[in-house]
């Protein structure tokens, strides 16, 4: 999303560096997001996702480099609650209602959302006299986002929105972002759900490693790794040669099965039929989960 001149972007990552010890958390990030953008990001367990957004939300701060957010120190924006946090390790509050807890952080606020719009806007207004400590996993996860909402936040952060909610409560989180998101809010969220990445984000960024590996649209990340996917049985015959075939990519070998990353699938198949390896053949558009795995894997099996 392209910045309005003159205007700061909602996030700034300039150079950071975060160690602990001998590890390097994170390792030199540099990433900007715009204000009203919704960007994921991706990463494996210990890829860097969370000590990234405790930088962001000035829990931590850079060994090197800097994060600003709107412009300023990260505590400047929180402080004035400009900046909203749904992090993974929360308790519930006992004997409380919904409505208690909602109003009681709003009131931390100069510039709360109004309980009602946050209750609505999270989908949990059936729930206000409901005691906090009695709630299903999904409702006390929409009770946080009500939370984070309250303070009428232009830039919320969601860590792990959605992580062991069932599929009716995923829907109805997402239903829920979506409306605050088009209010021309901000949203950064980290998931392991690569399905919602593609669904709900203008961008995703795949960290790895404390380094960002990748950085475009869902359909940016799937060509980066070949168009489509050939698989096909190799059936006793060797993998020599088969990087070279025209459009391929990469080489993996799955077990019995090969595949081939390609960006022209039809000058694959022909050069593999020319071969005779073409029992059991597949061809699939690639897939996030794919551009993933490739992006972040130490090493292919490739060939």
């Amino acid at each position: 999303m392209t910045k309005t001149t003159g205007t700061p972007p909602a996030v700034s990552f300039t150079g950071a560096v975060k160690t602990f010890g001998a590890v390097r958390a994170v390792d030199g990030i540099g990433l900007e997001m715009a204000v009203g953008e919704t960007v994921a990001l991706l990463g494996r367990n210990g890829a860097g996702k969370s000590t990234a957004i405790s930088l962001l939300l000035g829990l931590n701060e850079p060994d090197e480099g800097s994060v600003a957010l709107f412009g300023g120190p990260p505590e400047e924006s929180v402080r004035a609650g400009r900046v909203g946090a749904m992090l993974q390790e929360t308790r519930p509050v006992p004997r409380v209602t919904v409505r208690e807890l909602v109003s009681f952080v709003a009131g931390r606020y100069p510039a709360p959302l109004p309980v009602a719009d946050a209750l609505e806007l999270a989908g949990i207004a059936e729930l206000a006299g409901r005691r906090v400590d009695r709630l299903s996993g999904g409702q006390a996860q929409r009770v946080r986002f009500a939370l984070a909402l309250a303070g009428n936040p232009a830039l919320i952060v969601l860590d792990e929105p959605t992580a062991a909610l069932d599929v009716e409560a995923r829907h109805a989180f997402w239903t829920s972002m979506r409306a605050y998101a088009r209010r021309g809010h901000t949203v950064l969220f980290s998931t392991h759900y690569l399905e919602e990445a593609d669904a709900h984000a203008d961008r995703i960024v795949v960290i790895d490693r404390g380094r960002i590996v990748a950085d475009g649209t869902g359909e940016q990340l799937k060509r980066s790794v070949g168009g489509n996917l050939v698989s096909f049985d190799l059936a006793g015959r060797g993998t020599e040669g088969l990087a070279l075939l025209p459009g391929v990519v990469s080489v993996e070998v799955r077990g019995e099965r090969a595949l081939l990353r390609t960006d022209d699938s039809d000058a694959t198949v022909i050069a593999l039929a020319e071969r005779g390896a073409i029992r059991g053949l597949e061809v699939v558009p690639a897939s996030l989960d794919d551009a993933f795995l490739t992006l972040t894997s130490p090493v292919l099996e490739a060939v």
